[in-house]
């Protein structure tokens, strides 16, 4: 084959292959393609396979369908108070008309950026400072709204508008520190008042619930201190009352024994005025007396004494004569319930049941000496009492108070 024809032939294969690529169009998914034949609108190619008119038809622009996010530089927007504020916003907004968005407008990234800084300054105008910084939520929805109505027409959908920062001049930034500062003391004074004013309020009622259980506990101690007073008073009194009493009935008996020996031995006049001489001495000791008078007839007076109680013997001396009966005299307690009950040696049972529990928490905690019992005892000794002995129990075998030597009613009984 000659060359000249390898060329022609070469050339056609290229023309062809070229032809070829020119008639197909790939579009890749959510994107899409503007042709134009001639230089007029033809169509919107879609994503996948597309065939064109080889040097006819051509691309004029490709759209990307997604969903896009813009972020526009920091813009300078005076608010109604006259402080000027840097705002950046972020616009995210989707192409939804291809043939709009290339012929409706050159460049639709920087129509959106101009309409929301021309936007945001009107709405950024009507309101001060802190509306601003307090209302992004409104200010967001005011300038969707807006952007959205007027790229329509361009074939965008405004998804939503953001502003990502607010700042106010360095002034007012140092001015709404010192502010907020002084907020937060303020909160943390109030906070500190509310907590020391808990804390007084839970200490008072502490001080008088302590107040009202030691003036309780007070109470008590001195109810219990003046009723045991009472007790022992009144159990001393009883006992001096016994006691006196006992001593009245041991003189008496030992009166009643003088005068029996007395009676027993007969005595006479001499006797009498011998017994008389031997007990001035004694009456003269006195530290008051001073002057004593002795009677010169008192010989007389110890004779009319000897008349009355003895009568004449054989020998013309008067001598006692005892009675023929000697009807001995009943004992006072036993003739009185009252006084019967001065001598009760029984305790008191509330005292009993005390002096009790009290050996009872001794004898657990620490064993008192006091609580050993003593050893055997000879009949006619009285048996102490241990502290483990029930006061109320009969007394074991001794002397009872009422058989003592001193208190017998037997006359014969020295």
């Amino acid at each position: 084959m000659e060359p000249v024809a390898i060329i022609v032939v070469a050339v056609i294969v290229i023309l062809v292959l070229t032809i070829v690529v020119k008639s197909i169009l790939v579009i890749p998914q959510a994107q899409a393609a503007v042709i134009e034949r001639l230089g007029r609108f033809t169509k919107v190619a879609e994503p996948g396979l597309n065939f064109l008119a080889p040097f006819v038809d051509r691309v004029r622009a490709r759209i990307d369908l997604r969903e896009q996010v813009v972020s526009f530089p920091p813009q300078p927007v005076i608010t109604q108070d006259n402080l000027t504020v840097s705002i950046d916003t972020v616009v995210y907004f989707q192409v939804t008309d291809s043939r709009a968005a290339v012929y409706e407008i050159s460049n639709y990234i920087v129509g959106v950026e101009q309409l929301a800084t021309t936007t945001l300054r009107n709405l950024v105008g009507g309101m001060s400072l802190e509306e601003t910084l307090t209302s992004r939520d409104e200010i967001n929805g005011q300038l969707r709204g807006v952007l959205d109505e007027a790229t329509g027409r361009w074939g965008i959908r405004v998804a939503r508008v953001e502003l990502k920062a607010i700042d106010p001049p360095p002034s007012i930034q140092d001015s709404m520190e010192k502010q907020m500062r002084a907020d937060r003391e303020k909160r943390a004074m109030i906070l500190t008042a509310e907590g020391q004013r808990e804390a007084a309020i839970k200490t008072a009622e502490g001080q008088k619930q302590s107040q009202i259980l030691s003036a309780e506990g007070a109470k008590q101690a001195a109810i219990l201190a003046a009723e045991a007073e009472r007790q022992s008073r009144i159990l001393r009194a009883q006992g001096e009352r016994a006691a006196r009493y006992l001593q009245a009935q041991g003189q008496a008996k030992a009166i009643e024994k003088v005068f029996t020996a007395i009676k027993a031995g007969k005595p006479t006049p001499e006797v009498l005025a011998y017994q008389y001489l031997q007990t001035l001495p004694q009456m003269a000791q006195g530290d008051a007396n001073k002057v004593w008078l002795v009677p010169s007839d008192y010989g007389k007076a110890l004779e009319g004494f000897a008349k009355m109680l003895g009568a004449p013997g054989d020998d013309g001396v008067f001598r006692y004569e005892p009675p023929k009966e000697d009807v001995p005299a009943s004992k006072p307690e036993e003739d009185d319930d009252e006084i019967k009950a001065w001598f009760d040696t029984a305790p008191d049972p509330h005292v009993a049941e005390a002096v009790r529990a009290a050996e009872a928490v001794a004898r657990k905690e620490v064993p008192s000496p006091l609580s050993v019992r003593p050893g055997p005892v000879s009949p006619g000794a009285r048996q102490p009492l241990s502290l483990g002995d029930d006061p109320s129990a009969p007394p074991g075998p001794g002397v009872p108070l009422a058989d003592s030597p001193e208190l017998s009613d037997d006359p014969n009984n020295p």
